[in-house]
């Protein structure tokens, strides 16, 4: 995944035309590239949520516990690692509509491939600041779309009309996966986990 990784970035479709042609000369393992990736917003996030926290006025910041960092870090891990194999089941199953029979190996990797912008955007979870995370996850959704439309027929190896449609249902689907399983995940952590918040002493 290493190699391709930097070229989805800078030519895409020489990136999904590597990643096609690796995969016909020996059939990849997504699974570990995926737990792998999946660190990386993980654990930025714990980083900054209880080394920089979020400021409230001036420099006053407040900052997580070191317990409530770590459940907010795990359970987004597993919500990412869960989402895009979720993905990867919905892709399989919605290929039987199109002349493509990829396994569910491949399409777990192709979702894997199309959430790498997501991946990567976890960096600004080091400043966990309300702004830039917007302005990263739009980006981040803006530059997944791309791959998945660019991809899909390539990897797959679908006609352009079947690749289309193929995208855009992926698509409405990933978008309802995304919001479903992400709010899920907060909804849980705070009203069942009970966050405990480290606080300046001024801000008692």
């Amino acid at each position: 995944m290493n190699s391709p990784l930097l070229k989805l970035f800078i030519h895409p479709a020489d990136a999904w035309l590597d990643i096609r042609h690796a995969e016909e000369a020996h059939p990849q393992q997504y699974l570990p590239r995926l737990l792998a990736m999946a660190l990386i917003p993980a654990l930025c996030l714990f980083v900054g949520t209880t080394q920089f926290g979020w400021s409230l006025a001036g420099e006053e910041r407040v900052r997580l516990s070191m317990a409530s960092a770590a459940q907010l870090s795990g359970l987004l891990y597993a919500t990412t690692v869960v989402g895009v194999m979720i993905m990867g089941v919905m892709i399989r199953w919605m290929s039987r509509g199109f002349d493509a029979q990829p396994t569910l190996n491949q399409c777990i990797g192709f979702a894997a491939y199309c959430a790498t912008p997501w991946f990567v955007a976890g960096v600004v979870g080091l400043v966990p600041m309300r702004w830039l995370a917007v302005a990263a996850l739009a980006a981040a959704s803006a530059y997944a779309t791309v791959l998945l439309y660019g991809g899909l027929q390539t990897f797959l190896r679908l006609r352009k009309e079947q690749a289309m449609l193929f995208a855009t249902c992926v698509w409405g689907v990933g978008l309802l996966l995304m919001v479903t399983i992400l709010v899920s995940m907060i909804l849980f952590w705070f009203n069942t986990l009970m966050p405990e918040y480290v606080r300046p002493p001024s801000l008692g």
